[in-house]
């Protein structure tokens, strides 16, 4: 089995990989885009992309990439703890380092650290990637935040451990795939709709689930794509798509929509890896 994900090896995105698929070929991707593409493909059995951190919130491309899709559907996730370190050649020392390269959302999740030691914050396209960069450079000003395994897969010192701003720092992952995955039983639903334009409309979409006794555990609005300051919901529901509870709420919600897309139905994650 072949399971696409973003990033270089020793990336978060490939600890998640192996937590899910240990048997697995890993396959990494320059972006979620190629990663998608690869599943779509069928060049890769599953993939495995991130769609929200605690800290940073929601991971827009993976959401967008959803919606598009007429084929990938989400089939599972799961939560990785998420421990920044920063990194460098060795001989660096912290009170030298000017700037560190890695993955925006790393570097915002570790805004506080790089603020009080002055460092001049480097977006690149992964965090395993950034470590490569910046060992393959060799400048003991510069540096990356990345995991402790990436130090020890490019040969790079460790200069401080878990610089992320909250300490609990949690990535959920995503399982995409066009076909099962054999997870486990599905329990939850992610959805994404479009209300009316008119009073009351959103009200009356949301309505159904509490009359059907249906929790929501994440409710995001995002503007839609080539409709000005019109906007799509984001929903994750504790229940099953083939829940009957559900599929009675979705009919109500039908009524109110111009847009209504199961993004998928999947077992829930059981706490992080």
């Amino acid at each position: 089995m072949k399971v696409a994900y973003q990033g270089e090896p020793g990336a978060f995105s490939e600890t998640a990989v192996r937590a899910v698929f240990p048997g697995a070929e890993p396959m990494p991707c320059d972006t979620v885009r190629i990663a998608f593409s690869r599943v779509t493909s069928g060049e890769a059995d599953f993939g495995v992309v991130p769609v929200e951190n605690s800290q940073a919130g929601s991971v827009n491309e993976t959401y967008d990439l959803l919606l598009d899709s007429s084929m990938v559907r989400i089939r599972g996730e799961v939560v990785v703890r998420v421990d920044h370190a920063l990194l460098a050649p060795p001989g660096a020392r912290l009170e030298g380092i000017a700037r560190a390269y890695s993955h925006w959302q790393a570097l915002a999740q570790s805004e506080d650290f790089l603020a009080v030691h002055h460092i001049q914050p480097v977006p690149v396209h992964d965090t395993a990637g950034a470590a490569r960069l910046v060992a393959e450079g060799g400048r003991t000003d510069e540096a990356a935040i990345a995991s402790v395994e990436a130090a020890t897969k490019f040969g790079l010192a460790v200069l401080a451990e878990r610089i992320q701003t909250y300490p609990d720092n949690f990535t959920k992952f995503a399982i995409i795939g066009t076909r099962d995955a054999g997870l486990g039983t599905p329990d939850k639903t992610s959805l994404v709709m479009a209300v009316h334009d008119r009073p009351g409309s959103l009200l009356s979409s949301l309505r159904p689930f509490a009359d059907h006794g249906i929790n929501l555990t994440k409710l995001e609005s995002r503007p839609r794509r080539g409709a000005p300051f019109e906007y799509l919901f984001y929903l994750d529901v504790e229940r099953a798509a083939e829940d009957p509870e559900l599929r009675a709420a979705l009919d109500e919600v039908r009524l109110h929509t111009s847009m209504l897309k199961v993004l998928g139905s999947y077992p829930g994650s059981k706490g992080p890896v």
